[in-house]
């Protein structure tokens, strides 16, 4: 039944999905079936200092600006969060993930531990956050070496910091076990079913109620 036209309309404030897990556990993979799945779901674009790799466009996989650019946005306050590595500046801009929210839209963010914190920090209320774990250890590095992306020294690189990353699973919201793509994919969807009906998402859900308690 539609509700009358006087009624309060009950708006969707949007959420930053965060999904973070040791190189190789699927993350990227399952970040792909849910935007593929998911139409109110896409994917914050970072800036970076570094240089655009083969394949990749400006805008859609990153937005490759100078060190001068990004620093001044440093100063500005311009970033959700923002991080060094390998030399090369890395960082969420604020904006236009702000409008996403406003607009009832969700956006993933693929981004480790110390990045989930910074924006822990300033945006708690719209972040679910979730760690991908993998199986076991062995599993994680047959990914690795499956893949053939890296040398034997990088892949031993990865699974060293591997463990450090995994001490950060407790500080989640959420942590799954990546056994099973599919089954995987299920679950985040679940948890953003879930999570998009929280009740501080339901902007004008306190007039809409009181219209009901008044009989109108």
């Amino acid at each position: 039944m539609t509700p009358p036209s006087s009624a309060p309309i009950i708006h969707r404030r949007g959420l930053l999905l965060v999904l973070s897990s040791p190189s190789g556990a699927g993350k990227s993979t399952i970040s792909r079936r849910l935007l593929e799945n998911e139409p109110d779901l896409s994917m914050s674009v970072s800036l970076t200092t570094r240089p655009p790799r083969s394949g990749e466009i400006d805008g859609v996989h990153y937005h490759f600006v100078d060190h001068s650019t990004f620093d001044r946005m440093v100063v500005a306050d311009g970033f959700m969060e923002h991080a060094t590595v390998f030399g090369n500046k890395y960082g969420t801009p604020r904006a236009p993930v702000a409008a996403q929210l406003r607009d009832g839209r969700d956006v993933l963010f693929d981004i480790d531990w110390q990045g989930t914190q910074q924006v822990a920090e300033t945006a708690r209320d719209d972040l679910v956050s979730v760690f991908i774990l993998p199986p076991s250890a062995g599993e994680l590095e047959r990914r690795l070496r499956t893949r053939a992306q890296d040398s034997a020294a990088v892949i031993a690189q990865r699974m060293a910091k591997a463990n450090d990353e995994v001490s950060h699973w407790a500080e989640y919201d959420y942590v799954i076990v990546n056994d099973d793509l599919d089954l995987s994919v299920t679950r985040i969807r679940a948890i953003l079913a879930a999570e998009r009906l929280r009740r501080r998402r339901q902007a004008g859900l306190a007039e809409f109620v009181k219209t009901l308690q008044q009989g109108q």
